[in-house]
């Protein structure tokens, strides 16, 4: 799902920088007296495992691949703002190390992914919990894949649009919203029901152990 370098417009990458640098000032304040002896172990734990599982790519027809998210683990266990600053290091490590993602596209990947995502996730999760809290979580992982993968493919689809020479060829990424939505959305919709099992044996898993949660 990651966006990588060269596709993104400085007229897409600037002003998502500047709200994204927003973002983690506002997050990060105040984690000192949040961060304890116990939670960051914990924390690093699971951010570790989401870097993992981010790393394992799936092969897709066309020569692209997706692969796992991981944001709504985090969200269920810490809560939107650590979700968010946790899964923003994650991007920022596989774009620096691995050549996932990239620099320029690290503002809209982390506010795509790791904002959106962790608060679809928790928004979902809180609505169907008096239901059936493993379906609550099998569900708000999978809105969580799917609309970040929206965002996603909303930011790519607009590139044209955004960016392109006087003769109406496209700078950068050359694809038109109504062949990215379908092209990112529909593969994700399967993948993000096997990250909603993979989600749900690790909660269950983290609960088991009693841990505090921060929904």
């Amino acid at each position: 799902m990651h966006i990588p370098d060269g596709f993104l417009s400085p007229q897409t990458y600037l002003p998502a920088y500047a709200v994204a640098a927003a973002a983690w000032w506002a997050t990060g304040r105040g984690l000192r007296e949040r961060l304890d002896e116990t939670l960051v172990p914990r924390l690093a734990a699971l951010t570790a495992l989401v870097y993992a599982i981010g790393l394992v790519m799936l092969p897709l027809p066309g020569g692209t691949s997706v692969h796992a998210v991981g944001v709504a683990l985090l969200a269920l266990c810490f809560g939107a703002r650590l979700a968010f600053l946790g899964y923003s290091l994650v991007l920022l490590l596989q774009s620096l190390l691995f050549g996932a993602g990239g620099i320029t596209a690290l503002p809209v990947n982390a506010l795509a992914i790791g904002g959106a995502g962790a608060l679809v996730t928790l928004g979902v999760f809180r609505a169907l919990r008096g239901w059936n809290e493993a379906a609550a979580v099998l569900l708000a992982t999978w809105c969580a894949v799917m609309a970040s993968a929206a965002l996603v493919g909303l930011v790519l689809g607009l590139q044209p649009w955004l960016a392109h020479r006087p003769d109406g060829t496209p700078l950068y990424f050359p694809f038109t919203l109504p062949v990215v939505l379908p092209a990112v959305l529909a593969p994700h919709a399967l993948l993000g029901v096997g990250e909603g099992v993979l989600t749900l044996l690790v909660w269950r898993m983290v609960r088991a152990r009693r841990w505090q949660w921060a929904t």
